[in-house]
């Protein structure tokens, strides 16, 4: 069996998973900050949030965020789910006008054993992917190739956001 080391990940799983010192779910810290560029946020709803991955895959690696603290989907009421549904679906049409992938990948992970690096608040990962985009650079070097930074992709999101909002009020 071959490992794959990312040592760089555990400081930022320890950090998260609160290792006794992080009383506040980094999910809900961020839902109790204002939406700025700091915060990631570029879409908030009445039942979840929408912000960019602090360590992406993939240009554009979104996080779909149920507002409430829970850790399992299957504990959200119809209503919230419908919400949380919803904003997946508008994420992935707001990803594809401004970034145009050739597709996504989405996923839950619920529960540690499952992968979850935050397990007490379930999120979506929506990933963005473009034919080719997973090349030579991880296996050889070592290196995901991030082609744009996070404040440009915000930024994009943000004001595309703005802008079908504007559309849709008129």
């Amino acid at each position: 069996m071959q490992r794959l080391w990312a040592p760089w990940r555990e400081a930022y799983i320890t950090k998260l998973a609160g290792n006794g010192k992080q009383k506040v779910c980094i999910f809900c810290r961020i839902l109790a900050a204002p939406k700025t560029k700091a915060s990631l946020v570029f879409i908030r709803k009445p039942h979840a949030y929408a912000v960019l991955n602090l360590y992406p895959y993939s240009n554009g690696h979104c996080l779909i965020v149920p507002n409430r603290h829970v850790g399992d989907i299957s504990r959200l009421p119809q209503e919230e789910y419908a919400g949380l549904m919803e904003l997946l679906r508008e994420t992935k049409d707001l990803l594809t006008e401004v970034l145009a992938p050739h597709g996504f990948n989405v996923g839950i992970n619920l529960g540690r054993t499952a992968g979850a690096g935050i397990p007490r608040h379930v999120h979506i990962h929506l990933v963005p992917r473009w034919k080719g985009d997973h090349n030579f650079m991880p296996v050889t070097a070592g290196t995901k190739v991030i082609s744009q930074s996070l404040a440009i992709i915000h930024k994009k999101l943000d004001d595309a956001y703005k802008k079908r909002y504007r559309r849709a009020r008129k």
